[in-house]
């Protein structure tokens, strides 16, 4: 068991290179929107939701209502429940306790990991997954600790080219399913649509829309196996 939980832990580590600065980001942008050191670190031990936590922390000093503020937070975090249900597979064997906590842990690095680590035909236990997500959510946590009280070291995020690591990180988890049927057409699609909504709609609305137009076209087009033996078929 503890060899597992290593194996787990350690499959976190390469994450760790974006969550850490990601988090230390968090911390400072919170405490330079007007929260408290230990405000800035409950947030991110109750949300556990990087990407939310950036865009809520931004929307929290000006001045907007809170129901935009809930709503903004989950058009970000819609996929999430994309995961959760594409996700449920792998927990069936976990106990009810361990399924909320997996899904509390179930970040955009948890699912990719996890579902990777089922295709490749090793099951995703759960000592596993605590201890991948133990890391992680350690990791996020403790550095926006570090973010909120020492954040105004850092100075200007985007002199630093700090900003940009979000969008290395999604790409990169995105780029871990390369091999699946009909990636580019649908991975293509996706984009597209979302710049379209990032410009005709606004953020954080274009997440979900192109989440939407990726899911929409991977349902109607067939797997590359279905397809060669439509095609085979027709041959014959």
């Amino acid at each position: 068991m503890r060899t597992v939980f290593l194996e787990g832990a350690r499959a976190s580590l390469p994450i760790l290179v974006s969550t850490v600065p990601m988090a230390v980001l968090f911390g400072a942008l919170a405490v330079g929107n007007g929260q408290s050191v230990i405000e800035a670190i409950l947030m991110s031990a109750t949300i556990f939701a990087g990407a939310s936590q950036l865009v809520g922390i931004e929307l929290f000093n000006h001045s907007v209502p809170a129901w935009l503020i809930v709503l903004s937070v989950f058009a970000v975090n819609f996929r999430h429940i994309l995961y959760s249900a594409a996700a449920s597979p792998l927990f069936a064997s976990f106990s009810p306790f361990q399924r909320y906590l997996s899904f509390f842990l179930l970040t955009d690095p948890q699912f990719a990991l996890s579902l990777t680590r089922s295709e490749s035909g090793k099951p995703v236990t759960f000592t596993w997954y605590i201890g991948l997500g133990a890391v992680i959510y350690c990791s996020w946590v403790g550095m926006t600790a570090v973010g909120a009280m020492f954040g105004q070291l850092i100075g200007d995020p985007k002199a630093l080219g700090i900003d940009v690591l979000m969008p290395i990180y999604f790409m990169g988890l995105v780029l871990g399913f390369r091999q699946r049927s009909n990636f580019m057409p649908i991975v293509a699609v996706s984009a597209t649509v979302s710049v379209a909504a990032m410009h005709f709609v606004g953020s954080p609305w274009h997440v979900s829309i192109g989440a939407f137009a990726g899911i929409a076209l991977a349902a109607l087009l067939p797997p590359k196996k279905e397809q060669e033996a439509v095609e085979k078929e027709a041959k014959a």
